[in-house]
């Protein structure tokens, strides 16, 4: 007489199953992974980040080219400009702000317009050379950092397992070694993208001033680091720090929702977690083909990042404020973080905590599909396949077992 599998009820029987599955790729492999990324992205979204970088300064505010509160107007050189309230009066009218916030979207395509006619094409990648110096060593930190601190949190403090808290620990280590390793790549970079507007008519400054200033402006990354290193000391390289301290909880957030997201897709999960979650009934997708796992990819790091520079985006501008040198023969007003945040809302309004959101969501959303897409894919590509034998878990009740054959 044959009988099936018996147990009590509820208990479950296992089956081997083979399955190809990667082995993750060494250490160093996020590294080179993470910065070929951050190069791709950081070279196609160029244009986008100096118009973020302008739209966040104030020099852009106080010049001719944005001009007061009285609705949009052209400019002399025939381009529209936003109505921006001047920092020499306060807001008038919650109204006249959200009017404001809402026309930075319009602002974007005309400011790099206008940079392209009076500076030229080339200006459109002013600060390129820096960006990639920083973007480079920061983003292979940040993934390095990443990708190995989850592993080490997970086995060291979670039996091997990755969890939301995992990937916040790992995520925010990996943002306070980044912003403190390049921090002053940032700030020579930020200047650089800013010296075409101090330099032209219109910028703010007198002639008076202008004339009396005989020290010629730095025309390079060099000379202007060396600028800052005669004028404010090695403090001045780190201009902005603490702004930045507070931008580890944009990459924080924007970790941690990546991860949600592609395990909601199927993609990258342990066969570990994929037992559990069958042994407790929970289901959960299968592993997608290529295709499906590159949308998925795409899916996940442009809604990420969405939604964390959402949240996070006003301490952009802070440290953007920072970041810049004061006017020719005036002393700075932007010097710390808090004060800086008071000053802004004091003279601009609560909606200049979010000049060149347009500019910094059209160039970060398509920076972070490109940069976690090729990351993902050098991961890939470097991975080992092994066939490994995996436990299939599946669960009997007693009122299914199988009676004696007659």
């Amino acid at each position: 007489m044959a009988l099936a599998s018996q147990s009590q009820g509820g208990d479950g029987s296992s089956e081997a199953q083979n399955r190809t599955r990667l082995v993750p790729p060494k250490g160093w492999i996020h590294f080179v992974a993470g910065g070929v990324g951050g190069m791709c992205g950081a070279i196609i979204t160029a244009p986008l980040d100096l118009a973020k970088t302008r739209l966040q300064s104030d020099m852009y505010r106080t010049s001719g080219r944005v001009v007061e509160t009285s609705g949009v107007r052209a400019s002399a050189g025939g381009v529209a400009s936003v109505a921006i309230e001047s920092t020499a009066r306060a807001p008038t009218s919650a109204f006249a702000q959200v009017r404001t916030l809402a026309y930075h979207f319009v602002e974007t395509g005309h400011l790099l317009r206008q940079i392209a006619v009076e500076e030229g094409p080339r200006a459109l990648f002013k600060g390129l050379g820096p960006t990639l110096v920083g973007v480079i060593p920061a983003r292979s930190i940040n993934f390095y950092a990443y990708g190995n601190g989850k592993r080490v949190f997970a086995e060291r403090f979670n039996n091997g397992r990755e969890t939301p808290l995992v990937h916040l620990s790992a995520a925010a280590v990996a943002g306070v070694v980044t912003a403190t390793a390049t921090n002053p790549i940032w700030v020579v970079k930020t200047r650089l993208q800013l010296e075409a507007s101090r330099s032209k008519p219109g910028s703010g400054v007198s002639a008076a001033t202008a004339a009396a200033t005989s020290v010629p402006r730095p025309l390079n990354s060099f000379q202007l680091t060396l600028s800052i290193m005669r004028s404010d000391g090695i403090k001045g390289m780190y201009k902005g720090l603490s702004a930045s301290y507070l931008g580890v909880a944009e990459g924080t957030i924007q970790w941690v929702l990546y991860e949600y997201l592609k395990r909601l897709n199927g993609i990258d999960v342990s066969a570990q977690d994929r037992a559990r979650d069958l042994a407790s009934s929970r289901r959960m997708r299968e592993e997608p083909g290529p295709v499906g796992r590159w949308f998925g990819t795409v899916g996940a790091a442009g809604a990420a990042k969405l939604v964390a520079s959402l949240i996070t985006y006003p301490h952009e501008v802070l440290r953007t404020r920072l970041r810049q040198s004061p006017p020719v023969g005036q002393k700075p007003k932007y010097t710390g973080l808090l004060t800086t945040f008071q000053v802004v809302l004091r003279e601009e309004g609560a909606a200049a905590l979010y000049g060149g959101l347009s500019a910094h969501l059209l160039r970060v959303v398509p920076n972070a599909i490109v940069m976690f897409s090729i990351y993902e894919l050098t991961l890939r590509l470097t991975s080992r396949k092994e066939l490994v034998a995996e436990e299939r878990v599946t669960t009997i009740n007693s009122s299914e077992v199988v009676s004696p054959a007659a």
